[in-house]
């Protein structure tokens, strides 16, 4: 496989593959934010982006977050 090859099938990934790929190449560790973001989202602190994030996209339209922030 050519390097023009490899660029035309990397270009073709989906956003989370490709973001997968650049984890593999390119390794960081999680640092304290990475650890307290990875911890609010298993606990469940953050579903209300999730929520937003849904009702925004079902609407097909981005709004302002409000009072579900904090």
């Amino acid at each position: 496989m050519s390097v023009t090859e490899i660029k035309q099938a990397i270009s073709k990934l989906s956003p989370r593959d490709y973001c997968d790929l650049m984890a593999e190449l390119h390794p960081w560790p999680d640092d304290e934010w990475d650890l307290q973001m990875k911890s609010d989202a298993a606990a469940g602190r953050l579903d209300f982006v999730r929520r937003h994030a849904e009702k925004a996209k079902g609407e097909d339209r981005f709004g302002h977050i409000g009072s579900d922030f904090g």
